[in-house]
């Protein structure tokens, strides 16, 4: 499979990313996003490392595409959208990288934030998620999240 294709199935497979999180205090339900054309503010201040892994540079293009409209840029968050994936709670010996793949097809119960509940992403390919994963990991590591 080439580049090219990989990074289309991977868009495609995101497009449900930016219901991930709701800005829904309702914590029984999964909600679509509560998203705006004024973005919240980061709630976090991310720094982005020089380079990225071939795998995180398509992570970073998937990400962009469709979870940044709920994650914001860089993973950095939204106040009162979503909340950054640069977060000590989203280390890796907390949230390994099947949590992330499970909440992307099983969705999550709210249980960090107060943005409602996280539904499944439909379509989404463990191959998808993975290279999104490469991208956050990078991110975090360069913010000092081992």
């Amino acid at each position: 499979m080439g580049k090219y294709t990989v990074i289309a199935l991977a868009l495609a497979a995101l497009l449900g990313l930016g219901f991930w999180w709701s800005g829904s205090n309702d914590t029984n339900t999964p909600v679509a996003a509560n998203v705006s054309d004024s973005p919240g503010p980061a709630m976090v201040d991310v720094t982005v490392p020089d380079t990225l892994s071939a795998n995180a540079e398509i992570g970073k293009v998937a990400f962009e595409a469709k979870c940044a409209v709920c994650h914001g840029a860089n993973a950095a968050g939204q106040d009162g959208v979503a909340p950054p994936l640069v977060h000590k709670i989203y280390e890796p010996s907390h949230h390994g990288d099947a949590a992330f793949l499970l909440a992307a097809k099983n969705g999550v119960r709210a249980h960090h934030w107060r943005f409602g509940n996280m539904p499944a992403v439909e379509g989404v390919t463990d191959g998808d998620v993975k290279m999104i994963i490469a991208y956050v990991r990078e991110l975090q590591r360069a913010n000092g999240i081992n």
